[in-house]
């Protein structure tokens, strides 16, 4: 048997037509990623808690790339809330393709000086927030026959650290949820995939960005000994939501500078 090498019409990375919604799409890593499915064409539903923060983001996108986009608030903690936007982007757009969850908090400190409230806050943006949205689209995905589901996972999500007990355990989790996930939905032609960012130089991380822990970390321990820059994301994004990643499921890919490789 010859291997069919020659795909004729099927433009890979290309998703003109299709409809991607981003949680936590109004900023940081979420925005970086909600923009690079736009400039391959994706029309684009953004999540946030902030109504204000996610029109503002969509009109952005929109009006740099030249797709359809809106903002929508949702606590991605509710289940219904989230059926709801899965509903209205339906509506708006007869198909959701895309879904990338990248809701998510991170609480640090020493375990004796953490609250269960902190680390309950945590796990339910991070990890029931992310079930809950594949939850609501994961019934239209089956229908369709097609979805591509990327969460947002972590390199702590693989690897520990100190002091980041809630946040790791929590991306841990969601590590967990995209493989059993993937091998749940790949009867039904959708793929669940994590992407495990390192240290990306987010809004989160501003404000450790110049300890010296902070430092010492990324000169010792990240081989590129640079931070990640929000559009280095992009590429994993596109890949991932895109028909070239039709083999690709139940996987962590890691963008991290080379942390995880040493």
């Amino acid at each position: 048997m010859t291997a069919n090498v020659d795909l004729p019409g099927i433009q890979l990375f290309r998703l003109d037509g299709q409809t991607a919604i981003v949680t936590g799409g109004s900023k940081g890593l979420g925005l970086a990623m909600a923009a690079g499915l736009a400039s391959a064409g994706a029309n684009l539903m953004l999540i946030s808690r902030h109504a204000d923060e996610a029109e503002a983001a969509a009109r952005s996108v929109a009006d740099k790339y030249g797709v359809e986009a809106c903002g929508m608030a949702t606590d991605v903690v509710d289940l219904a809330a989230c059926e709801s936007a899965v509903a209205a982007a339906q509506e708006r757009w007869k198909r959701v393709d895309i879904l990338i969850n990248s809701a998510g908090i991170n609480i640090r400190g020493p375990i004796d000086e953490l609250s269960p409230q902190d680390f309950e806050a945590v796990m339910k943006i991070n990890v029931t927030g992310s079930w809950n949205m594949c939850r609501a689209v994961v019934p239209l995905m089956k229908q369709a026959g097609y979805g591509r589901i990327i969460n947002l996972a972590s390199t702590l999500g693989l690897v520990g650290l100190a002091n980041r007990t809630p946040y790791a355990t929590s991306k841990g989790a969601v590590v967990q949820l995209t493989r059993a996930l993937g091998l749940e939905l790949a009867p039904h032609g959708v793929t669940c995939n994590a992407i495990c960012p390192g240290p990306f130089l987010t809004e989160m991380n501003i404000p450790i960005a110049d300890s010296e822990e902070a430092k010492k970390f990324i000169v010792g321990a990240v081989a590129l000994e640079r931070w990640g820059e929000l559009h280095e994301i992009q590429g994993a994004a596109l890949y991932l939501a895109s028909p070239g990643a039709s083999y690709t499921t139940g996987s962590m890919l890691t963008v991290d500078g080379g942390w995880t490789a040493r």
